[in-house]
């Protein structure tokens, strides 16, 4: 999913002047929003993973994770879509701002998501005794992560509330390519790169629900 979401913004960033002059203004948006959401999604499957992890640990039941990601994921495009056709209909600034603020929220949720859920995850390894075998590899990627993608969606969340009230703070704009740019390099690119680097090596294949636990 993440080589989507980079793949949609690279075609936005290409052709920028032509994304902008689209119309109707609702389709504009669309093209401007939907790789956030999806990058959204991304990073809350990353939370489901860590969530999973957890649980399975603390012999807690894991059965209702899955169906909140993907009924919270659902909730998330069902009203993303709702205030693209509601913008379609009314044409007016007002939709814009519903969308930036509910993006906003969304944006706050998914740094939430990675505090909980990263932070008790990084709590429990460090219970581990100091002689585990990847005790402290685990610590690292955990905590990193953590910390990369609460600041990214941070980030976002505080541009995006911004910019629902001040105009002159919105990054989506003809005029100012090179903030619009800076911003999601700073919100996507850096941290999907961080991200993939820190766990280049994939997770093995789970061949059971039961826990196993950290070699």
């Amino acid at each position: 999913m993440n080589f989507v979401v980079n793949g949609l913004r690279a075609v936005t960033f290409g052709l920028y002047k032509t994304v902008f002059l689209i119309r109707p203004k609702a389709l504009e948006m669309v093209l401007l929003d939907l790789p956030g959401v999806l990058f959204f999604s991304t990073y809350t499957l990353l939370v489901l993973f860590w969530a999973e992890i957890y649980q399975q640990a603390r012999s807690l039941p894991t059965n209702k994770l899955r169906p909140t990601y993907y009924a919270v994921n659902g909730a998330v495009y069902l009203v993303q879509v709702c205030i693209w056709i509601f913008m379609r209909l009314t044409q007016n600034e007002v939709a814009i701002e519903i969308s930036r603020l509910f993006f906003s929220v969304v944006s706050f949720c998914a740094a939430l998501g990675f505090v909980i859920y990263g932070g008790r995850l990084f709590v429990m390894l460090r219970r581990f005794p100091i002689e585990s075998r990847g005790r402290q590899k685990k610590l690292y990627e955990v905590g990193c992560v953590t910390g990369i993608c609460c600041t990214c969606f941070l980030i976002r969340c505080l541009v995006v509330s911004i910019s629902a009230f001040n105009k002159n703070a919105d990054v989506n704009t003809l005029d100012h390519p090179v903030l619009n740019l800076i911003y999601y390099t700073l919100v996507e690119v850096i941290p999907s790169a961080l991200v993939l680097f820190i766990l280049r090596k994939l997770p093995p294949r789970r061949v059971s629900d039961r826990y196993h636990p950290i070699r």
